[in-house]
């Protein structure tokens, strides 16, 4: 065997050797080398070809000067670099102005809903104040109406146990004071009024003059008079028909009329109206007898 084929013999052992020992790459790894290269290889034929055209039809360029149609190439990649960047950057600028818009209406929307939660309390407290103020309304009218018919119900009781004392003073009165009792008896009950003279309302004055004006007996009309008519008789021995003031003689502040049975009866102020007294409930200061 010659030397020449021994040597390729060897050659080739060792070739498939080391073949067979390297570490083989997937099939996709050496695909796209391949591809990668034969890619990388007609971009730099293209390159080449408009220079190599160009130096043929320009025999006069010197050789390594690059021509127009050599620049326009690389002229067109750098706009087109410019105009991807300036669309990644138009691209970037929506996107934010996008969520800005969104963050926005989010913020809006939450505020909206915040706006509208304190309306719905608002009006639910208001009509929570209404029912309680209305409730309140509601209890202090019944109260009133119950008291007004308890204060109905003691003026009706006291007037008619007024009534009553002032019938029994006027069956033990005699003569023409029977009479004065029972006018006096029929005014129970009816409202004090300052200066009044009947026939609805009364002062204390006036109701003792209207009284003794039943029997001819014309008295003064204020109480400060009335004190000055008559004969002066002491608290411990009235007579029924007696006047009894408060005050002094002649600057008398108060008069009523005795009725028997350590009462009296007056119109004694707005609250109280014509009624019967007991001597001990404002005891007289002194008192005349007219009749």
């Amino acid at each position: 065997m010659s030397p020449n084929l021994i040597r390729t013999t060897k050659s080739e052992s060792h070739i498939r050797r080391r073949r067979h020992a390297a570490p083989g790459n997937p099939n996709w790894v050496r695909r796209a080398g391949i591809v990668g290269g034969v890619v990388s290889a007609l971009a730099l034929s293209g390159a080449a070809a408009p220079a190599m055209a160009d130096h043929s039809n320009h025999p006069s360029a010197p050789v390594g000067t690059a021509t127009t149609a050599e620049q326009t190439p690389a002229l067109s990649t750098t706009a087109s670099a410019a105009q991807a960047a300036a669309a990644i950057d138009q691209t970037v600028v929506q996107l934010k102005l996008g969520a800005a818009e969104d963050a926005a209406a989010a913020a809006a929307k939450k505020a909206a809903a915040a706006t509208k939660q304190a309306e719905l309390k608002k009006a639910a407290d208001a009509k929570a104040a209404a029912a309680k103020a209305a409730d309140e309304r509601e209890a202090a009218s019944q109260a009133a109406s119950r008291s007004s018919e308890r204060t109905k119900l003691s003026v009706s009781s006291s007037s008619s146990s007024s009534s009553s004392k002032v019938s029994s003073a006027a069956s033990k009165a005699s003569g023409s004071m029977a009479s004065v009792i029972s006018f006096l008896q029929a005014q129970v009950g009816k409202a004090y009024v300052m200066g009044g003279t009947g026939p609805s309302s009364y002062d204390c004055s006036g109701l003792v003059q209207a009284a003794f004006k039943t029997i001819g007996v014309e008295l003064p009309r204020t109480s400060q008079e009335q004190s000055n008519t008559g004969t002066p008789v002491s608290i411990s021995s009235l007579q029924v028909g007696d006047l009894v003031f408060w005050g002094g003689q002649g600057s008398a502040y108060h008069v009523g009329v005795y009725i028997g049975g350590d009462q009296y009866l007056d119109a004694a102020n707005p609250s109280t109206g014509i009624g019967v007294h007991d001597m001990s409930w404002s005891m007289p200061d002194f008192a005349t007898r007219v009749a």
